[in-house]
């Protein structure tokens, strides 16, 4: 009978930090070659690690570890930590918060959730940490200040890192720390799988620290479990004890049936159990047979598996004289009893290959476990020579690989992983190798929008790399890697976009980090204007890209043209998805407007559909009816009408020309009296940028006149707009809206013949929609108002062509045009929507491209934080004695004394003004400290409310100031 897969958990993403390499994929070259990974010590590198001089050269110090790289970088301003509070972590607990951010990224989830927001985050949090060495040693140069103490024990008791990360991460399920000595992560596995099964929580995080401080070796002792030699080779006739190694690991859970469109599993934990051994051992630090076997035995009969389906066990394997020979026996007698022949489980001892990680060695068992089943090759004993003779090898399941080999035990592949704790706690879990992903269709070959953000600029080139590198090697789908990136990264605000057709294609681009593509998103949110462009930007066609590109463009545009009459909707439509369409017809104003007027409408309901909800409209002519539509002035079916009625009505008006000019509006006229020409000043389009109508021989004597004295061009229009030449059109617009009620501004619209900002609830007159045709459009003027009132929004351009964006950024404004014409429009939208989400605007997911992939294994957040040591590791007990701060005499200056205040708070110097306490990572409990230091300095007590409110530098400053006045004159 199969048995029942509903209890299935599945191991989706990893991240770990090990002795002796850089990535995982190095670990398994090493692990499978049978390298060890530990090493010796020279003295200087040990006197440099913090081990003191006289234990270093003491008799019988044995200077051999696994040694984890670079432990005091961290990566504090990511998670939003002060640098002070950050010197104070353990290092255990600061890896810790890194690998959990790691392991969701794998598991292709989101690590962070949105301030303030964890809906959706039912994510439990189980960690286990090794005894803090980094506290002992702030400690041991004498009793730390009682509010130092009280924050370094935050960051350093095993108790707070589960909480820590869930509150920094947005995690929502429970957050539990659990600690059973060396056993302590895999027991975790165990209760973390159990959390999923009971429906506690629908993802599970697992993270598991072993970092002593100073990492160095250790003081053999006579009949002790540490190596004289300063190798573990668990099972071998030389075998003399464990080495210790350094080591941070994570791993994510899932319900196997709840993966979905999730990364493919690493593994699948069939299941596992947990006991203690009580009292039957002959004492509390000695194991027990009974007790691992027992565990052994009820993790196959809880995952519902025979003896005889393990091809494989990953031991324990401590490499002690009496640990390997119990552990050797409980597994063969339990494996036996359940099934398994004789030497059909292979062993594997991860601690022969990096030591003893402690806390997380059962989980990087687990890691090392599942890449066997996984791949299908069995590695060897690191250093194994022959099998030590305390252990019964005569029917025994077991046997010892000593080179890399094909798997060959049952199918479907299934290991063991035991871990086992002093004082008894022990645990094992089953896990089997994951199904092939099941076929799925090919998502089509089309252009996508690759992102990557960070937290710094350097940071980011590191990210880059890493994928580059990544792609280039794995060639993954596309669609794959731009669902993955879109939806299951942090939005950071370093950021970069790109757009591809293939990995090939993105990886190359990724290595040019074009400048375009790449912007720092402010800390706040970004308001985005809409600039709607008039008659002259049309194209044939012009519809094809933002129907490709722009998610719900085509539904609105549907539903627009259905607002015309039949005959003229065809004729739009052919004109909007025909590139050969005749483009002397669609320049006709007839057809012009309404083609226009239906795109801008299209593209201004998709954005806001996508949650761009525009700050302001700034249309241009025929925009500005379309802005109208936009903001609820008019409804759709009385603006199309009106818009066809002005179309007919002003190609019916005498024809004429117009001529661009590259400058101010004073000049223009001046040129114009300078000419003699009969020219109207058309449009103010910016500060030198201007545009006149007139006839067609008046506007041809001026740009004869001009020469080359300023730019002039003329435009591609058969009449004269904005001019004189258009008042014939003016009683026929005048009865377009006749029975048709403009409603009030419900968002902030400008207007063409005022250059004014109409606010929300403002109105717009019919008169002015009508005269707008015959006098100037003072584009210009409505730029500026928008400058001055949001100096930092981003104005799209809703609609093909580039010019007003030009306008708009010359006015110092940013200004992105969704398609600027020339090339590949619908690659140029998708473009566009890159950039904006670079600058800060919030552009969903699925319009960048994570609708059509599934969320794979990528490489994820390159972490190189600063080194942060606490100087109170430094201290020397000759002169360290309790920290006792008095109030400084004379009269401290605020504005000197108070940043030398918060630099000593925070860890930060190089302060403004304007910095703020909580962004730099600032918490309620240094802002307790902060007073208690005013108090100190200035004698003065400014309430902690005061301080809340007050939460940047110069605020807090005149806090103070107005506290020592106070007290000058009372």
């Amino acid at each position: 009978m199969e048995r029942d897969r509903a209890l299935d958990v599945a191991v989706t993403g990893v991240s770990a930090r090990l002795p002796g390499v850089t990535d995982l994929d190095s670990w398994w070259d090493a692990v499978e070659g049978g390298a060890v990974l530990t090493r010796r010590m020279t003295r200087a590198e040990l006197l440099d690690a913090g081990v003191p001089a006289e234990v270093a050269g003491a008799a019988g110090y044995v200077p051999v570890r696994g040694v984890l790289a670079d432990v005091d970088r961290f990566d504090h301003r990511l998670f939003g930590i002060s640098a002070r509070d950050a010197e104070l972590m353990d290092p255990q607990h600061r890896l810790m918060l890194e690998v959990a951010w790691s392991a969701l990224e794998d598991a292709g989830i989101t690590p962070q959730a949105a301030p303030g927001d964890s809906t959706g985050r039912n994510i439990a949090v189980f960690t286990s940490g090794s005894g803090s060495g980094y506290l002992r040693a702030m400690l041991s140069g004498g009793p730390l200040d009682p509010l130092t103490l009280d924050q370094a024990l935050h960051g350093t008791e095993p108790d707070f890192i589960a909480s820590l990360i869930a509150y920094k991460l947005g995690l929502t399920g429970p957050a539990l720390s659990v600690q059973t000595a060396c056993s302590s992560s895999l027991v975790a596995v165990h209760f973390a799988t159990q959390a999923l099964i009971n429906g506690e929580c629908d993802t599970a995080l697992v993270a598991a620290a072993g970092i002593d401080f100073p990492q160095g070796g250790h003081l053999h002792v006579d009949g002790g479990i540490q190596s004289a030699a300063g190798q573990c080779r668990p099972f071998d006739e030389h075998s003399d004890g464990v080495v210790a190694g350094s080591g941070v690991v994570a791993v994510v859970l899932r319900r196997l049936a709840d993966i979905g469109d999730g990364p493919d599993p690493y593994g699948v934990l069939l299941g596992g159990a947990v006991n203690n051994d009580g009292a039957a051992k002959a004492g509390y630090y000695a194991p027990s047979l009974t007790g691992q076997e027992e565990v052994i035995r009820t993790a196959l009969a809880v995952a519902d598996v025979p003896g005889s389906s393990i091809g494989y066990l990953e031991a324990h394997a401590t490499g002690t004289r009496i640990g390997d020979p119990i552990e050797w026996a409980a597994a063969s007698a339990a494996l036996a009893a359940m099934g398994a022949a004789p030497g059909q489980v292979a062993v594997g001892a991860l601690k022969a290959t990096v030591g003893h990680l402690d806390a997380a060695s059962g989980l990087a068992s687990l890691i090392k476990a599942m890449r066997v089943v996984r791949d299908g090759v069995v590695p060897p004993v690191a250093g194994f020579t022959a099998l030590n003779p305390l252990l019964d090898a005569e029917g025994s399941p077991l046997r010892v690989p000593t080179a890399a080999e094909p798997w060959t035990g049952p199918v479907p592949r299934r290991a063991g992983i035991s871990s086992f704790g002093i004082g008894g706690t022990n645990a094992h879990m089953i896990v089997e190798a994951p199904e092939p992903a099941p076929a799925r269709p090919v998502a089509p070959v089309r252009d996508r929008v690759v992102i990557l953000s960070a937290s710094d600029p350097e940071a980011l080139d590191r990210t880059v790399e890493r994928t580059t590198a990544h792609l280039r090697r794995e060639q993954p789908d596309l669609a794959d890697v731009s669902a993955t990136l879109a939806v299951g990264r942090a939005t950071l605000p370093e950021r970069l976009a790109v757009v591809g057709r293939d990995s090939a294609e993105v990886a190359e681009l990724l290595q040019q980090r074009p400048l375009r593509t790449r912007g720092r998103a402010p800390a706040g949110p970004v308001p985005v204007a809409f600039l709607l462009p008039g008659q002259g930007s049309q194209r044939p066609g012009m519809a094809i890209g933002y129907a490709t590109a722009l998610p719900g463009f085509s539904m609105a545009l549907q539903e627009c043209l259905a607002v015309f009459h039949d005959e003229l909707s065809e004729r739009l439509r052919r004109a909007l998805f025909d590139p050969a369409f005749p483009a002397d017809e669609l320049a006709r104003t007839e057809l012009a407007q309404p083609a226009l007027f239906a795109v801008g409408y299209a593209t201004g309901r998709a954005l806001a559909g996508l949650g761009m909800a525009p700050c302001a409209l700034l249309g241009h002519s025929l925009g500005e009816i379309t802005a109208a539509c936009l903001a609820g002035v008019l409804e759709l079916a009385d603006a199309a009408r009106f818009v066809v009625i002005r179309g007919r009505a002003m190609q019916s008006c005498p024809p004429g020309a117009m001529l661009a000019v590259g400058c101010d509006a004073d000049t223009a006229w001046d040129l114009i009296a300078g000419s003699g020409a009969n020219l109207t000043l058309a449009a103010v389009n910016s500060p030198a940028s201007c545009t006149l109508s007139g006839t067609e021989q008046e506007v041809e004597r001026l740009r004869r006149h001009i020469g080359d004295r300023v730019f002039a061009r003329r435009l591609h229009t058969s009449h004269a707009f904005h001019s004189r030449l258009m008042e014939p059109a003016v009683p026929e617009l005048a009865g377009a809206l006749t029975g048709a009620a403009l409603r009030p501004v419900m968002t902030p619209l400008a207007g063409n013949l005022t250059g004014k900002i109409v606010p929300v609830g403002g109105t717009v007159t019919l008169e002015a929609l009508v005269e707008q045709v015959c006098r100037p459009v003072l584009f210009g003027d409505a730029v500026a108002a928008l400058a001055r009132q949001h100096p930092h929004c981003v104005a799209v351009e809703v609609g093909p062509g580039q010019a007003l964006a030009t306008a708009t950024a010359a006015a110092g404004l940013t200004a992105v045009p969704l398609d600027p014409g020339g090339g590949d429009p619908g690659r140029a939208i998708l473009e566009a929507l890159g950039r904006l989400w670079t600058l800060g605007v919030p552009v969903p997911p699925h319009a960048l491209g994570a609708g059509e992939g599934r969320r794979i294994h990528l490489p994820g957040y390159a972490f190189a934080g600063p080194r942060l040591l606490a100087p109170e590791v430094n201290r020397s007990p000759m002169v360290t004695a309790t920290t006792v701060t008095t109030a400084t005499t004379g009269n401290p200056d605020p504005e000197v004394t108070l940043p030398k205040l918060w630099a000593e708070v925070l860890g930060q110097d190089d302060l403004a003004k304007d910095a703020d306490f909580f962004a730099l990572g600032g918490d309620s409990l240094l802002i307790t400290q902060l007073a208690r230091r005013i108090h100190d300095e200035f004698g003065v007590r400014v309430p902690l409310r005061e301080l809340l409110a007050g939460r940047t530098l110069g605020r807090q400053t005149a806090l103070v100031h107005r506290a020592l006045t106070s007290i000058a004159n009372a």
